[in-house]
């Protein structure tokens, strides 16, 4: 998925917003919540979070100009270890710092199908970090309402490419989740990434 990058507000903004957001979801898990199934079907509410934090670690290397194959399994496992709320904050901040540094958005990323641009790899990065916030609100039964500007803007991101994401396989059946006549955007965005609000 190679998504425009012309949305309301710089992607560093967004993907820092939805950083933010997402922060006070996982500081909403209860204790006896971390084995909880999620709307993602492989993964429990840690191994979720988990795989935030970690592809949130991943950020301030690739934007540095490291390959795949440099990173290598530095990320792999386990990285919450004993304070999941601490090792994503950690790791937000890392991602965050790194979008925002001057000149971040243009330099190439070589991600698995890139190179791409920092801003289209920033993109995907926000997209992520906001549908998987919503799959935790989901999972632990929090509030799953999200920023009316971020959905618009993943909106924006996302939508262009709705053929590719729906054929992909990634997102749910290849014809797509039912929406009902009058959903609110969000519904529509939650189904178009293969999901049922």
């Amino acid at each position: 998925m190679v998504p425009s990058t012309n949305t309301n507000g710089s992607i560093p903004e967004l993907h820092r917003r939805a950083l933010d957001g997402t922060h006070g979801l996982v500081a909403g898990v209860r204790e006896g919540q971390w084995r909880d199934p999620t709307p993602c079907a492989d993964w429990d509410v840690r191994e979720l979070v988990n795989h935030i934090v970690a592809e949130n670690f991943w950020v301030a290397p690739m934007l540095a100009g490291k390959s795949i194959e440099d990173v290598g399994a530095q990320f792999d496992g386990d990285v919450l270890g004993d304070d999941p709320l601490a090792a994503y904050d950690r790791s937000a901040a890392d991602a965050a710092g790194a979008a925002d540094e001057p000149g971040a958005m243009d330099r190439p990323v070589g991600v698995s199908y890139g190179p791409v641009p920092g801003s289209v790899y920033v993109g995907h990065r926000f997209l992520d970090v906001l549908i998987h916030g919503w799959d935790l609100a989901k999972a632990t039964g929090q509030d799953t309402s999200l920023d009316p500007e971020l959905v618009q803007a993943c909106w924006d991101l996302a939508e262009p490419e709705e053929a590719m994401l729906k054929g992909s396989g990634l997102f749910g059946p290849a014809d797509g989740v039912p929406v009902p006549d009058g959903a609110d955007l969000q519904t529509r965005l939650l189904a178009l990434l293969g999901r049922r609000a």
